[in-house]
C-alpha cells in the first residue's frame, strides 16, 4: 500500500470544533484504494487559534477514528492579525525544515493544500527533498480570496508576492487538485499554465454517519446556520433578515438559530440588538461529531455567502453538504457558479446581499407544506449520496495519486 502525506495547517479530529475533517474522511476512505495518509497539521485549532498540549517535543503523532494525524506546534493566535500570520509561517518552517517528519514512513506523494500558500510551499519542499510527486490541493485561490474581500490591493506587493508563490505551486506540481469546480478558468485567467485541475469538493462522510431523523412536527419553525462566523459568511444579511421576519405576523413561530464561532461573532450579537432582532439566538460551536444530532432539531437551513468576485469559480462548503445530508431542505443564499441546491432541488436559491428576498424566501419556505419540505429534503440527501460522498471522493484522489506516481497526467471527472 502507498503512502500520501497530506500538508494541511487546519486539519482536524471529528471531535474538534471548526469542522475542518475534509482530509481526516478521506484518509479514513483511502486504504480501501490502496493508499493510506499521513495528516500534518498544526496544533492550533482553527478558527479558535487555542492550541492541543504536544508536551516537550513541539510534534506528536496521534490515529484518529482511522486516520493518523502529526501535529506540529504553531503559536497561539486571535484573529486575523499577525499573530495568525506568525502562526502560518511556523507551521510551515517546522514541516519543511524542522525534522519533525523524519520519524514517518517515507511518502510517495504529498499534497499540499493552500488554506494559506505556505503551507502548500512546505509540502512542495518536502517533495522534492524525498523525490516523490507533489501535488497542489486549491481551497482557495491567494490572493484572489483576500483582494476580493477587500483585505490587500490586487497590486500592492503582498498580492504580487502571492500571485508569484502561486505560480510557483502550479509549475511545481505534478497534478492540481481543486474544490471549487471551475478553477481552470481562473488559472486561464491569470495566465497560468498547466492542465485543468481535478475537481475533488468537499463532501459527507456517509458510512461514518447515522441515518437522517424525519422533519419536525411540530408549531414551530426551526431555521437553522452551522458554521464560521466571518467575513465571507455575511451573516449581517442573515441578522437584517430575520428582523424583517419579525415583523410579519404571520412569523410568530420562526426563529434562527446560529450555531458557530468566528471574528464577526460579537458584532452581529450587537447587530441583532440594535435592530431588535428577537427571534433568533448565537450559539456555541460543537464538534463535528455532535453535528448530525443538532441537525436534526432543524425543519430547515440557511447557507450565505457574500457576494464576492471569486465565487464566479465556484464554491464547495463542508457546511452545506452537512446540511444536504441531514436531508433537511436548505435556503442557499449565494451568487456562485455552482448551486448545488438548484442542482438537486433542494431548497430556494436567493440572491446574496438583499435581506429582503432573503425574508421572503424564509417566510415562503416555512409556509410550505410538511410533505413538500420533506420531498426538499430527500432530493438534497439523495444528490449529497450520489456525487458527495467521501467514499468516492476517496476513489477519485487515489486516482489522482497513482496517475501522478505513475507519471500519468490525463484526469477526467
Amino acid at each position: 500500500m502507498k503512502h500520501v502525506w497530506i500538508l494541511n495547517h487546519y486539519a482536524q479530529l471529528p471531535a474538534d470544533t471548526g469542522g475542518l475533517t475534509r482530509h481526516h474522511s478521506l484518509a479514513r476512505h483511502l486504504p480501501a484504494n490502496g493508499w493510506r495518509a499521513t495528516i500534518i497539521a498544526a496544533s492550533t485549532t482553527h478558527p479558535s487559534g487555542r492550541r492541543r498540549d504536544l508536551g516537550a517535543e513541539g510534534s506528536s503523532r496521534d490515529v484518529g477514528d482511522g486516520a493518523r494525524f502529526l501535529w506540529l506546534a504553531a503559536p497561539e493566535y486571535s484573529g486575523n492579525g499577525v499573530d495568525r500570520i506568525r502562526n502560518m509561517l511556523a507551521y510551515a518552517w517546522r514541516a519543511a525544515f524542522s525534522g519533525a517528519t523524519s520519524a514517518l514512513e517515507r511518502p510517495d506523494a504529498i499534497i499540499g493544500s493552500s488554506p494559506h500558500p505556505a503551507a502548500a510551499l512546505a509540502g512542495a519542499l518536502l517533495a522534492r527533498r524525498h523525490g516523490v510527486p507533489f501535488l497542489f490541493e486549491i481551497r482557495d485561490p491567494w490572493p484572489q480570496a483576500l483582494i476580493d474581500m477587500g483585505r490587500i490591493g490586487a497590486d500592492g506587493l503582498p498580492a504580487r508576492a502571492m500571485r508569484r508563490l502561486e505560480r510557483h505551486l502550479f509549475r511545481a506540481a505534478s497534478r492540481s487538485i481543486a474544490l471549487w469546480p471551475h478553477i481552470g478558468a481562473y488559472m486561464r485567467e491569470h495566465g497560468i499554465e498547466g492542465p485543468e485541475p481535478a475537481w475533488i469538493p468537499n463532501g459527507f462522510d456517509l458510512a461514518a454517519a447515522s441515518p437522517p431523523e424525519p422533519l419536525p412536527d411540530g408549531a414551530a419553525f426551526t431555521l437553522m446556520y452551522l458554521g464560521a462566523h466571518g467575513g465571507a459568511n455575511g451573516l449581517d444579511n442573515l441578522v437584517r433578515a430575520m428582523r424583517i421576519v419579525r415583523d410579519r405576523p404571520e412569523a410568530a413561530h420562526i426563529r434562527l438559530r446560529l450555531i458557530g464561532d468566528g471574528p464577526l461573532k460579537p458584532g452581529l450579537r450587537g447587530l441583532a440588538a440594535e435592530l431588535g432582532a428577537t427571534n433568533l439566538a448565537f450559539e456555541a460551536p460543537v464538534p463535528k461529531h455532535r453535528v448530525a444530532a443538532l441537525s436534526a432539531q432543524a425543519d430547515a437551513f440557511v447557507f450565505n455567502l457574500v457576494d464576492a468576485p471569486m465565487f464566479r469559480y465556484g464554491i464547495s462548503p463542508n457546511k452545506l453538504y452537512d446540511y444536504m445530508a441531514a436531508q433537511r431542505p436548505v435556503i442557499f443564499c449565494c451568487n456562485a457558479s455552482n448551486d448545488p441546491i438548484a442542482e438537486s432541488g433542494g431548497g430556494i436559491s436567493v440572491a446574496p446581499g438583499r435581506p429582503d428576498l432573503l425574508a421572503e424566501a424564509i417566510l415562503r419556505l416555512a409556509a410550505t407544506p410538511r410533505e413538500r419540505r420533506a420531498a426538499m429534503a430527500a432530493a438534497a440527501r439523495r444528490h449529497v449520496e450520489a456525487r458527495h460522498s467521501f467514499e468516492r471522493l476517496a476513489a477519485d484522489l487515489a486516482r489522482v495519486l497513482d496517475e501522478s506516481v505513475s507519471g500519468k497526467s490525463a484526469w477526467r471527472c
